[in-house]
């Protein structure tokens, strides 16, 4: 009988060390859970807005093309082949710096961005962070850049020469931003526990940080 005891005794205590570890774990996956909710993006700006070649970050207007780039230009868009390049610079803010009450200060590494991006509203193409990017627990933006690619010709060639070509200078011509673009992306944050997904998916704009 005193062996059964014994046996029982240790089997309760083994249990409540695994409720506490678990209680303990799951307190951990909510706090986590609750300093990712708290991140913040916004589409800061773009740089370096090429198409066919040809950048357009000076160029407020088709008259501000010479007439070598102007004949290139109307060339591409007659082949159906407008490529444009450009980085779109994302902000992202941890406001977890433990100074607001209830909150801890925490770092967080965000190691995924997957991200499929809009223009005028229409879905062109998607991607991904290449490296990890550390965000730190300060209330300070720190920026992704984003290298995009895509042929404007595929997704507006419809809409006519004059209309493609504003576009590009309306998003990185003179005077240019973000206004007309838009991010539907989905953060994966580093923690001590493993990868965690942000829950649900953002849509990142100019116009405000978003979380």
């Amino acid at each position: 009988m005193k062996k059964f005891y014994l046996l029982m005794a240790s089997a309760v205590l083994f249990i409540s060390l695994i409720i506490v570890q678990s209680c303990g774990t799951i307190k951990q996956i909510s706090q986590t859970l609750a300093d990712l909710k708290r991140l913040q993006f916004k589409l800061e700006n773009v740089n370096g807005f090429k198409v066919a070649g040809i950048d357009v970050t000076h160029k407020k207007s088709v008259n501000d093309f010479s007439l070598t780039d102007g004949l290139k230009l109307t060339q591409a868009f007659a082949t159906k082949k407008f490529p444009a390049e450009f980085v779109l610079n994302v902000a992202a803010k941890n406001p977890n710096d433990g100074k607001a009450g209830g909150t801890r200060q925490a770092n967080a590494t965000i190691n995924h961005l997957d991200w499929n991006l809009y223009i005028d509203d229409v879905k062109t193409i998607n991607g991904d962070i290449a490296t990890p990017v550390e965000v730190p627990g300060t209330g300070q933006s720190t920026i992704i850049p984003l290298a995009m690619g895509l042929d404007l010709y595929e997704f507006f060639g419809k809409q006519g020469y004059d209309k493609v070509i504003n576009l590009a200078m309306n998003i990185g011509g003179v005077g240019g931003s973000p206004t007309r673009l838009k991010l539907d992306a989905h953060p994966t944050v580093t923690t001590p526990l493993g990868p965690i997904s942000y829950p649900g998916r953002l849509t990142i704009v100019d116009k405000e940080f978003r979380q």
